[in-house]
């Protein structure tokens, strides 16, 4: 039985190889480990492996997390990545909590944000989330609508704008795949023609991370092959 360390190297060998094809550099793909529902057992094997980014879907849950680490290893530097649908009301343990915000996808939560990102801390890295897929049933905005999120958040003074985040509909083709990702290139390409500072793309998991790579993501968000099946809390 492969070891979360074994999982990790394997992700990031798989990684270098498909940079290598695509001719990216590596190091501009932020590995995020998607620990919902983990255990801090096996997170804390993730960190000794020398995993530093993680990804938590549920707001108490992450922040317990958070807390934990903060008091048992002080002195190791995580970065916590808020990945899920966020309710307002649970807006203010983000903001004092999290490092980055992967999901927002109206004014009024990124207002919230910024409102309640207490003044010690750093400003808030945060992404807007785009239904891609155009899916019914999916969180995120339309294309057509990230250019006018975009101008209200900026100028928001605690939150800092770093670029979009998708979760496509679940695709086995890889043509496909990468027709939908590009899409996601293009829109940042678009952006940064105002405002030339974004520089994330967030999207790719296990089953889509090649097609996602090869179109230019900067982060990957990678849960079941590195920890192991989902356990619920």
């Amino acid at each position: 039985m492969n070891t979360v360390r074994d999982n990790l190297l394997t992700i990031k060998s798989t990684i270098q190889k498909i940079t290598e094809k695509c001719e990216r550099d590596p190091n501009t793909i932020e590995l995020i480990a998607v620990s919902k529902t983990k255990p801090v057992t096996l997170i804390k094997q993730a960190i000794d492996a020398g995993q530093r980014s993680f990804g938590e879907n549920y707001v108490q849950e992450g922040v317990e997390k958070i807390l934990h680490f903060k008091q048992t290893q002080p002195n190791t530097p995580l970065t916590w990545h808020f990945i899920g649908p966020l309710q307002s009301n649970k807006s203010k343990l983000v903001a004092e909590h999290f490092d980055w915000m992967h999901t927002i996808n109206r004014f009024k939560i990124a207002q919230r944000l910024n409102d309640q990102r207490p003044i010690s801390m750093a400003k808030l890295n945060v992404l807007i989330q785009v239904n891609i897929s155009h899916e019914a049933s999916k969180s995120g905005i339309l294309p057509e609508q990230v250019a006018d999120l975009a101008k209200q958040i900026i100028a928001l003074p605690n939150l800092k704008l770093r670029g979009l985040m998708a979760i496509p509909e679940i695709e086995n083709d890889f043509d496909k795949q990468l027709h939908v990702f590009t899409k996601m290139q293009e829109l940042l390409h678009y952006l940064q023609a105002d405002y030339p500072f974004m520089d994330t793309l967030s999207m790719g998991m296990s089953n889509d991370m090649q097609a996602a790579i090869i179109a230019g993501s900067t982060m990957v968000r990678i849960g079941t092959a590195i920890f192991g099946a989902r356990q619920y809390l």
